[in-house]
């Protein structure tokens, strides 16, 4: 069975026609004209207006649409669907694109819209919600894209269906393409411009204007570089000018970095402005995959604390033993943190793409502008002298008032009236028109007065839009003082620095800290901290005292190296020393209020305490400890490295290490001072060094209910002195304490493991001591919180009773050693 056909057969007047066309020719032809769509209606903008087609039909809808500031906000999505359905025949996918983008602080120097939702994030790391979600409406400086757009300022098209008309440019009163920046890619071309700082941008248009002749060198004078949303610094200017110059140039964005403590132990480098498009995702992506190849060293952790109420905040601890400068170094050079930005400054002239420099930037956009403005002078001055010819008309009547109302009532029709009125009083038939269509209550004489003053001022007003046109002068002038008025208005601080270079003196810092020597010392509040200096300071009597200022505990070591900490309980920790906060190296008395709590780098127990620090060197005449129970030791110095926890001495059931010092000579002197007033002074040498594990040998001998308060070692050549404070059992109120300053030379040895000498004698009520200590001076005393405390005046009566106590002291430490 034969197949039916079921196409129509030709006419019989059908003549078929094949044309020829080479292959090649097609394609360059359709290629070319699909390269022209490309340039001309999607990609590249328009140098007057710095915008594509697809911004330039967004404002202009939401400004039809009467989405203004003031106004309240509408669905993005409604938006999309006007500008689609009216304008763009694309997707709305790239108008919602453009839409975000416009919405977008930290992609604009100056948003075109104000967005109210979810608009995405720095980076894109966070996308923008869908269009249902969002709602928009105009930002405050887009009114100036649009301002006078009804004024015949700039020529309009019809739509891709001629239903409807589009402007072809928008006005623009401040130059939006130098101002927000662009990046488009067409065919066989790309734009990518950089924001800038619109007072600086006006700065130069109007000198400019001024000065049509300026170099690029006395513009960028105006205008240094870039100025991007997000900050950061600029490093190295040479490309700028070349942009500026010839109109493509490529300069480097660093992000903006500041070293601080993030904990009490690490330093770390704070992140409070990346480069331009660059997210804190992709620097913590990068920085994480780079350390796990072992490429980056130095990081311990990269933590995003961006929030809204601080902004950005990307903190990167840097372990200890690492120069955070040269570990900010390797960023720069390995992550995102240093960027690349190539400027290329291709736009539209007259629908030819063209590569533009700064001045002719300026120009192209300058000179839109003097045509707008130009066209709107004529336009109001066309509006006024219409409403002008009006009101002459109008005055005309209003003389022979009685005449015009005879001859209309007289009329046998309108017409008939308009032509008497015409012929009669000399009237146009627009004005004749205007009289008829006047209502009798506003030929008053009041009326006639008002009439007056608008005529006066519509021929005050067409004088001067008359000079404007008139005048080239004027006409600049003019178009200077409204980007002025812009500047003003709208005008912020420059956010990105300009660095010439970056410098090379971060290149030579080693990535890990030296071992040199230092010092570490522990305030009497519990504050450890290392120095840089490795020699002690000298403490002056009558220096200015601070909070945290009385160190109870120094010891050299190396930055590298490690020191140990008694406690106690008889336990030596071994500290790491570069864990350990720095302290400013000012060669002045070190103040430890930036150091970090013990417990940050110890696990104490609750009742335990930090005695004393000393040093793991085995050349060292070793530690002296003193208990409750009054046992001494001295411990000999072996301390295996591979421990991070030794036992010093092996205590007794109930007691406890109430001081322990290390020995600088061994030619010191032992102190012990007990509750009942009792000092007793021998040489350290009478001490036999005992093992770690050994519980030591009798001290002293206290006498019934008596425990020991102080145990420390003084030097017998120096300058020390013996401060008590007495009261009773029952005692809580530090007033009715007393106290005593000594020199310590009033008291004589002893023999180790006798009772001693008296060192105050008690008043009525008093029974027992509640502080002791020996030490050399100058001595400081604190209080519990770290506040100094005053010392009484020395009495040089070793039995003598005390004063009363000036503050409370609860603690009292000799220059550091």
């Amino acid at each position: 069975m034969a197949r039916r056909s079921t196409k129509t057969p030709p006419p019989d007047d059908f003549e078929e026609k094949i044309l020829d066309i080479d292959v090649v020719d097609e394609m360059q032809g359709s290629f070319l004209e699909y390269a022209y769509s490309v340039i001309y209606s999607r990609a590249l903008p328009d140098a007057r207006d710095g915008m594509k087609p697809v911004h330039r039909r967004i404002v202009s809808q939401m400004n039809e649409m009467g989405l203004r500031p003031d106004r309240g906000y509408v669905k993005c999505a409604r938006v999309v669907g006007e500008v689609m359905g009216k304008l763009h025949p694309h997707g709305d996918a790239s108008i919602y694109d453009a839409l975000v983008r416009m919405a977008q602080p930290f992609s604009m120097r100056l948003p075109l819209v104000d967005g109210h939702g979810n608009f995405g994030s720095l980076g894109n790391d966070d996308p923008p919600a869908a269009m249902r979600y969002t709602e928009c409406r105009m930002a405050d400086a887009t009114s100036l894209m649009t301002e006078a757009i009804d004024e015949d300022t700039v020529d309009f098209q019809s739509n891709y269906d001629g239903q409807e008309r589009e402007p072809v440019v928008l006005p623009a009163a401040y130059p939006n393409l130098l101002v927000n920046g662009v990046s488009g890619i067409a065919v066989g071309m790309a734009t990518n411009m950089p924001p800038h700082n619109l007072g600086e941008v006006i700065a130069a248009a109007r000198h400019l204007i001024k000065h049509p002749g300026a170099d690029i060198e006395t513009l960028m004078r105006f205008v240094p570089g870039p100025d991007l949303p997000t900050g950061g610094r600029i490093v190295g200017l040479g490309g700028i000018k070349d942009a500026y110059t010839s109109g493509r140039g490529t300069f480097k964005i660093r992000a903006t970095v500041t070293v601080e403590n993030v904990t009490p132990r690490r330093k770390g480098l704070v992140v409070t402005e990346l480069p331009f498009t660059v997210g804190p995702e992709k620097v913590i992506a990068k920085i994480k995959d780079l350390v796990s190849a072992k490429k980056l060293q130095g990081i311990a952790d990269v933590k995003d604390l961006t929030d809204r109420a601080h902004g950005l905040r990307l903190v990167i601890e840097v372990k200890n033993g690492f120069v955070p400068e040269a570990v900010l170094e390797q960023l720069y050079k390995l992550t995102p943190m240093e960027e690349s930005f190539g400027i290329n400054n291709v736009a539209l002239v007259d629908g030819q793409p063209l590569t533009l420099g700064l001045k002719e930037l300026l120009e192209v956009y300058l000179d839109h502008r003097f045509e707008v403005v130009r066209r709107r002078s004529e336009f109001r001055r066309g509006k006024r002298r219409d409403r002008l010819h009006l009101v002459e008309g109008l005055l005309v009547a209003l003389l022979d008032i009685d005449e015009v109302i005879r001859i209309i009532r007289d009329s046998d029709n309108s017409a008939q009236a308009k032509e008497r009125l015409m012929e009669r009083f000399s009237l146009s038939e627009v004005q004749t028109q205007y009289i008829l269509d006047t209502p009798l209550r506003r030929l008053t004489r009041f009326d006639r007065i008002e009439l007056e003053g608008e005529r006066d001022k519509l021929t005050s007003e067409i004088d001067a839009l008359t000079a404007i046109l008139e005048s080239d002068a004027e006409l600049r002038k003019l178009v200077s003082s409204e980007l002025a008025a812009v500047a003003k208005k709208f005008g912020t601080d420059r956010r990105t620095v300009l660095l010439e270079s970056a410098g090379s003196q971060i290149a030579s810092v080693p990535l890990e800290v030296a071992d040199d020597p230092c010092r570490v010392l522990l305030s009497s509040t519990g504050l450890l901290a290392r120095t840089a200096n490795a020699e002690p300071v000298e403490i002056s009597e009558d220096a200015r005292r601070t909070k945290h200022d009385v160190i109870v505990s120094a010891v050299a070591a190396t930055a590298r190296g490690d020191v140990g900490a008694v406690t106690s309980t008889g336990r030596l920790l071994r500290l790491s020393v570069i864990d350990l906060p720095q302290l400013p190296d000012t060669h002045a008395e070190p103040n430890l209020s930036g150091g970090a709590m013990i417990s940050e780098f110890l696990t104490l127990e609750a009742d335990e305490e930090l005695i004393c620090l000393t040093t793991l060197d085995e050349a060292s005449p070793g530690l002296a400890i003193g208990t409750l129970q009054g046992v001494v030791k001295r411990v000999v110095p072996d301390y295996p490295a591979n421990k991070d926890e030794l036992e010093v001495i092996t205590l007794r059931d109930g007691d406890r290490i109430v001081g322990a010092t290390e020995l600088r000579t061994g030619e010191e002197d032992l102190v012990f001072i007990t509750s009942d007033a009792q000092l007793l002074r021998y040489p350290a040498a009478s001490v036999r060094p005992q093992g770690r594990a050994a519980g030591g040998m009798a001290g002293i001998k206290l006498g019934a209910g008596a425990e020991v308060l102080s145990f420390t070692a003084v030097d017998p050549a120096a300058d020390a002195v013996v401060f008590t404070v007495a009261g009773s059992h029952g005692t809580l109120d530090d007033s009715v304490l007393t106290s005593k300053l000594t020199p310590f030379d009033q008291y004589p040895r002893k023999g180790r493991a006798t009772g001693g000498v008296r060192c105050q004698r008690f008043l009525k009520g008093e029974d027992v001591l509640t502080f002791a200590w020996a030490g050399a001076t100058p001595a400081r005393a604190a209080q519990k919180n770290g506040t100094p405390a005053k010392l009484p005046e020395p009495d040089p009566r070793r039995d003598g009773s005390g004063t009363p106590l000036l503050q409370p002291v609860a603690v009292i430490a000799g220059p550091p050693q």
